[in-house]
């Protein structure tokens, strides 16, 4: 089962069938990430095909790591498919 961990906890779980594989990331459903441990960052950046993706820092027994995570909320057309799921990068340990 794709699990993202970070700091010893599990934030994101999901069936393999569930996730999006996308230019090496894996983008978990909006259902499967436990929202208690993401907090909405300022952080945004452009994708030409995808759209602005949004970041969100984790917060976790009280440790940061800023920016480990982004969504796209309204991808463009060729995007559509991970609309407001979520991926992360570092240090996040992502298992397919």
């Amino acid at each position: 089962m794709p699990t993202a961990i970070w700091n010893g906890v599990v934030i994101a779980d999901a069936k393999k069938d569930q996730i999006k594989l996308i230019e090496g990331n894996i983008y978990f459903p909006p259902g499967s990430v436990n929202k208690d441990y993401l907090q909405a960052s300022e952080k945004k950046t452009i994708c030409a095909w995808k759209g602005v993706a949004n970041y969100y820092d984790l917060v976790v027994d009280g440790k940061l790591n800023q920016d480990a995570a982004w969504t796209y909320h309204a991808p463009k057309d060729a995007a559509k498919e991970i609309a407001d799921y979520v991926a992360f990068w570092k240090g996040v340990e992502v298992q397919r």
